[in-house]
Order: structure tokens, then C-alpha cells, then sequence
């Protein structure tokens, strides 16, 4: 089967730049998987994004679907011949319905009889007659919030399209998608080069854009070469490094074609202003990378990325230094004004900001989140009347010039204006911390004021809001419980906090009034304990560890995190299949002989097997060895010692009849097991985990 290289691209208008590389890969998978689910051959896929394209190489695209066998089954043998043997009716209509006479057909043998036949090869259908299809397909389902039409058109996009490129090897597939007919032309950059260019054939595709139309169409690309330009500039020009956030080097990267990285400057006393204040005004609004010498602070410099060669670099540098000057004085200007006025001023400001609206307004929540924070302090041995004044103070930069104008500047303004007005260190640094961890793999609060304020801010939604009702459902997490879940679970394991989930939920659930839903707290702690199974997910522990220690619901994350630990450790033991085996065994005869009922108290008068005798010996020097182990949480410890039991257990099972006719010799039997079966069950239900055989 002959193979070609396979080029799509779709001119627009400039596309939205933190849409582009998103887009690009639903574009690219899109075609992917059409071509997957025809059937047809292929080699490379190459993806092309830039602000006015989007395209897709295919690598060795075969010129069609292969060839497939067809058999279709008729009537029975028995049923397709009458006495006579003449064809039936239900075979005449078998074959006519075929388009084929009854001779054509073939017999199958089988288990159940004979049967009719009829076996045929389909054709693979061209490739060129199944890609506009494939095409238009991906850019349907392409992921846009809202598609918008222009001119007379009923056509639908993200943007208007201009022109569009469909080639196999060096012909053009001519069938139109999306009201454009597709050609072997593509446009330069818009001022550069404001002309058609023809691409022979799709290998030629990036080259003849950048040698001829000042366009670089891989993203990946573009992205590295703004990357090294924007960090040369800062070394050669100024001796310093330039901070390049990785979501914003993609949004600068979505909107230049022939990226061009010049430096400017802005006066010093903007300095004076907070880092993060300069920054995220440049970075949201002007799309520039601020620049900080070897010791890491600010200078009063910026680089931003052109979409052109200027012949006049300095006139794009003016322009861009006036229109900086008026965003970061609105930003010092913010900063002033702010500072003139304590946080503590602004406690009464909450009230009219709604939370929720079963669960009353920000100030009402800062009051639940105070009386919370302040059992949380004492429990972790931290100082309650700090945790306290923290809460209350929380949300009060909500309120400010600075964060109603920059939103990702919520908590680190409460930082800088907490410690402008002059509250302790605990407290201002909780203003920001209470928000750690934002995002996975995020850092953790620092102290343990800021911990108290971060659980306890987070569980004060996952309550309130269960208890009206409205937990996460599906997709649909409109407060981010799921992510308070993991946050609260993250610092409590790794500050290692002995909190227990079960009575922090109970003193949360104190704090209202009006809740609706039964046992809200329970039902929190379960909803918790199950965000525990993709935090294991994520560090490599398989699920059925997970499972095995929930089983036992231990509500104090850092027990229950010692526990999975201990069970995976245990796990890797080479007795440990065999003893899952043995406690699944036991945990179903237990189940059908009446459970916990049975009692774990063994008559060693009653033992008469060397076997049980050896195995009841073994467990009582063991539960004399674990249990301390056990109530100093040194789990691994304990699971470790208790591998040992894996064969006097396997020999009992050989050896000893459980089910023994004289119902005290059974009943004393089971009571070993059940002996045996809670050890285990003081750290998990180790008879979830795999078994042997």
C-alpha cells in the first residue's frame, strides 16, 4: 500500500492566545483517532499552532483503509433446502438481499450445525475521500465555549476563517470544509510578508513559512526560541535573569508568529510597590517577563516579546515603557491608598459579601473559621489567640483596592497590609498561607498558625456545604471541595499534625446553624478518606493498598497515611501473597460462623493438633510483641514481626480440620483465627490486598 505525507491547515483571524495550544492538541488528536477508528496507517503526527493557523502533518499516511473480510451468516443448512433439495425461501432471500445467488454462499460448520455463508472482502475505501471528513469532524468537536459566525455566513468558529490547506503528498484534496475550498496556498505573516505562499508538498510546510512568509508554525518552537531570546536579552543587556512563568511564556507564545524579545525600562520608585503587585500588573495586562538580578530582586526593567522586526526597535521600546508607566502607577496608587486603612477596619466590610447563600456572608464565615482555627491551634499545640485573629482577619484584603483589581493577588496583599499595620509575624504570613497548597505539588503553610487557619478554612466549606446539601457532584465542584479535601489531607500527613478528621468536622458542624443533612460530619470524613485514593494514586501506591487500610476508616490522615505506608512496605515482603491468601480465608470462614461474636479467648486445653497448638503459641508472642507497636503507631514495625506467622498459618490450614465435629474443639478453632484475623486488622483488611495463586 503506497504511503504519502499528509498536510491540513486552517487560516483565521488571530486566534485567542491562551486558547491556541490547547486547541491545537483537540485538533491533532482529533484527526488522530478518526484516523484510528477508519483504520488507516500512519507514521508521525506533527502538530503546527500559531496565531493565525492551525495545521496537522501526518507522517506516511497510507493512500487507503485496508482491505477487510466480511462474512455474513444465512439461514441453517437445515432450513435453507427443502426435502427436495430445492433452495427455501429464507435462502432465496439471503442471497437476493446479498445482491448474490444461492451457489455464491459457503457452509460453516459448527458446534451447533451447519450454516450458510456468505464471504466477501470489502474494500478499503481512498484516503483522499475520507480526510475532509476526518477534518471537519475534529474541528467540530474542537473544545470552544462559544463558536461565533461572521458575514453572511452560517459557518461557525472560534474566529473567521480565511484559508485552508489540504494536501496528499503534492495534490490537493479537493472537497470543501467549513465553506472554504481547500488549495496548496498559505499566508506570511501579516505585515512581513502580506502574500500568498504555495507549499509544494506537506514536508515543505514550515520551512517555505519560515524562510519566506517570517512565520514559525511549531509551537514548540516558537516557545523555546521566546524562551532563550528573552532570557539573552536580560544577561547581555543587564547582567540579570528574567523570570519566565511558564503559563505566560504559552500565552506570549500564542500571540506572536516572528517573535522578536526587546527590554524597557520603568522608573525606580515603582519599586516601592510589592513585587507580586508590579508583577502580576505587567504580566496580566501588558504580557511582559520582569527581571531580577543574582540576588533575585526586582529591577526596574521588563522585556516584552514584539510580533515583528522593527527597523526602529527603540520607538516599539518607547511605546511600550508609556504604556506600562499608567498601569503601574494605578498599581503604587492602589498600594497607597490601601495602607491608609487597617484590615482590622475592614472586618465589618464582610458582611455584605455573600459566601453562600444558605451559609451567610464572608464575615459570618471569618467568625465560624475564628472559632474553628482556635481548637485546631490548641490541638496542634499552637497559639489559639493568634489562629484566632488570623481568621478574622482572612478575608478582609477581599475589601482592598489592590485585590479588586489584581484577584491573584488575594492573600498576598493581606500579607504585606497585616504587616504594614503591624500584626504579628504568625498572623500576617497566615493572610497568605492559608491559601498553601493552591495547586498540587503547591508548597505548604509554614507555621503552624497558618496550618490551623488553612484546615480550618476548608473545612468550614466542605461542612457548610454538605450540610445543605450541595457536595461535589460529577464535573461540577463549584467551591473546590475536592481540592480543600486534598489540601487539608496534604498539611496534616506532611506537618504531621495529629488531627483527627472526625472531630474537626464535629466542631465545624457546631459553628452553624440551619444545616439540613444528617450526620454531616461523618459524610464529610467519608468524602475526605475517598480523596485519599488518588493522593496514593499520585505517589505510585496501588489502589488496593489504599482499600485495604480504608477498610478500617481510620480518620486521622497522618495514621491512616502511616498505615498505607506500613501496608505497601508489607506488601513487598515475600510472605505477604501467602498471608493476604490465609486472611481472606479466615475473614470468610469467620464471616459465615457469626464474626466478632465468636471472641478471640483461646482454651489451650482444647488444642490438639501440634499445628494449632504451634500457631496459638506463635500469635499470643506475637500480640505481645505488635500491640505496643501498634498503639505507638509503628505500623511497618508490627506487619514486619507479624510476616513471621506465614507458616505456622499455612501448616494449620494443611493440618488442622477448622470445621471439627465436637462444637467446642470448632468453637475454640475460630476463636484462634479470629485471634489471628484482628492482629492484621489493627493496621488494615490485609485480605484485600492480592493473594497467591
Amino acid at each position: 500500500m503506497a504511503k504519502q505525507d499528509f498536510l491540513v491547515e486552517l487560516g483565521v483571524e488571530e486566534l485567542p492566545s491562551k486558547a491556541l495550544k490547547p486547541l491545537s492538541e483537540a485538533f491533532t488528536q482529533g484527526i488522530t483517532k478518526g484516523l484510528e477508528d477508519a483504520g488507516i496507517a500512519f507514521g508521525k503526527v506533527e502538530a503546527f499552532a500559531a496565531p493565525r493557523r492551525l495545521a496537522v502533518r501526518i507522517r506516511d499516511l497510507a493512500d487507503a483503509q485496508p482491505d477487510k473480510p466480511v462474512e455474513k451468516r444465512g439461514p441453517a443448512v437445515k432450513a435453507a433446502f427443502d426435502d427436495s433439495g430445492n433452495p427455501t425461501r429464507a435462502l432465496t432471500g439471503f442471497a437476493t438481499s446479498l445482491g448474490v445467488t444461492p451457489d455464491q454462499l459457503d457452509t460453516l460448520e459448527t458446534d451447533k450445525g451447519a450454516w450458510l455463508v456468505y464471504r466477501t472482502v470489502e474494500q478499503g475505501k481512498p484516503t483522499v475521500d475520507l480526510m475532509s471528513g476526518l477534518v471537519e469532524q475534529s474541528l467540530a468537536s474542537l473544545p470552544i465555549p462559544k463558536r461565533m459566525r461572521w458575514g453572511a455566513h452560517r459557518t461557525e468558529f472560534v474566529r473567521p476563517v480565511h484559508w485552508l490547506v489540504m494536501l496528499f503528498g503534492n495534490k490537493v484534496i479537493d472537497a470543501p470544509i467549513m465553506g472554504l475550498t481547500p488549495g496548496n496556498k498559505t499566508r506570511g505573516h501579516r505585515f512581513h510578508c502580506p502574500k500568498a505562499l504555495i507549499i509544494p508538498t506537506p514536508a515543505d510546510y514550515e520551512i517555505v513559512l519560515e524562510q519566506e512568509g517570517y512565520v514559525i508554525a511549531d509551537f514548540a518552537k516558537r516557545r523555546e526560541q521566546i524562551r532563550a531570546g528573552v532570557s539573552a536579552l536580560a544577561e547581555t543587556e543587564a547582567s540579570a535573569k528574567a523570570i519566565i512563568d511558564e503559563d505566560l511564556l504559552d500565552e506570549v507564545t500564542g500571540l506572536n508568529e516572528w517573535p522578536v524579545p526587546l527590554m524597557g525600562r520603568f522608573d525606580k520608585r515603582f519599586l516601592e510597590v510589592p513585587a507580586e503587585a508590579l508583577i502580576s500588573s505587567m504580566a496580566e495586562h501588558q504580557k511582559y517577563f520582569h527581571v531580577v538580578d543574582t540576588d533575585g530582586v526586582m529591577l526596574p526593567l521588563f522585556i516584552t516579546v514584539a510580533n515583528i522586526e522593527s527597523k526602529d526597535p527603540s520607538q516599539v521600546i518607547s511605546g511600550n515603557e508609556k504604556v506600562i508607566r499608567p498601569r503601574l502607577s494605578d498599581a503604587a496608587f492602589f498600594y497607597e491608598t490601601d495602607r491608609k486603612i487597617r484590615l482590622e477596619d475592614r472586618i465589618e466590610r464582610l458582611k455584605p459579601i455573600v459566601f453562600q447563600e444558605k451559609l451567610g456572608s464572608v464575615y459570618d464565615k471569618s467568625v465560624r473559621v475564628a472559632s474553628l482555627a482556635k481548637k485546631i491551634a490548641t490541638a496542634i499545640g499552637s497559639d489559639p489567640a493568634l489562629a484566632e485573629r488570623a481568621a478574622m482577619l482572612a478575608k478582609t484584603d477581599l475589601v482592598t483596592e489592590m485585590v479588586l483589581e489584581f484577584s491573584d493577588l488575594q492573600g498576598i496583599m493581606g500579607q504585606y497590609y497585616a504587616a504594614n499595620d503591624g500584626e504579628p509575624v504568625d498572623v500576617a504570613k497566615a493572610m497568605n498561607e492559608q491559601y498553601m497548597p493552591r495547586f498540587a505539588k503547591d508548597s505548604l503553610p509554614t507555621t503552624l498558625t497558618s496550618c490551623a487557619l488553612a484546615i480550618a478554612d476548608r473545612l468550614d466549606s466542605l461542612v457548610g456545604l454538605f450540610g445543605i446539601g450541595q457536595p461535589p457532584s460529577g464535573t461540577r465542584d463549584p467551591f473546590a471541595l475536592r481540592r480543600a479535601s486534598l489540601g487539608v489531607l496534604r498539611i496534616i500527613i506532611e506537618r504531621e499534625l495529629p488531627l483527627d478528621l472526625q472531630t474537626c468536622c464535629e466542631w465545624a458542624e457546631e459553628n452553624f446553624t440551619g444545616l439540613t443533612e444528617e450526620n454531616t460530619a461523618s459524610s464529610v470524613v467519608d468524602y475526605m478518606l475517598d480523596r485519599f485514593r488518588a493522593y496514593y494514586d499520585e505517589r505510585g501506591i496501588g489502589a488496593e493498598v489504599y482499600l485495604a487500610v480504608h477498610a478500617r476508616r481510620p480518620t486521622r490522615p497522618l495514621d491512616f497515611d502511616r498505615r498505607v505506608k506500613a501496608v505497601e512496605a508489607f506488601r513487598q515482603l515475600p510472605e505477604a501473597l501467602a498471608l493476604a491468601g490465609a486472611n481472606k480465608r479466615v475473614s470468610n470462614i469467620l464471616s459465615k460462623q457469626g464474626g466478632e461474636s465468636l471472641g478471640e479467648t483461646v482454651n489451650r486445653g482444647l488444642l490438639q493438633d501440634a499445628a494449632e497448638r504451634t500457631l496459638a503459641e506463635q500469635v499470643d508472642q506475637q500480640a505481645e510483641k505488635v500491640l505496643p507497636l501498634f498503639e505507638q503507631g509503628n505500623y511497618a514495625s508490627a506487619l514486619q514481626s507479624l510476616a513471621s506467622l506465614q507458616e505456622p498459618v499455612d501448616n494449620f490450614f494443611n493440618e488442622v480440620m477448622v470445621m471439627a465435629e465436637d462444637e467446642a474443639v470448632r468453637d475454640n478453632r475460630l476463636a484462634l483465627l479470629n485471634r489471628l484475623h484482628n492482629l492484621f486488622l489493627r493496621v488494615a483488611d490485609i485480605s484485600l490486598l492480592p493473594t497467591a495463586g
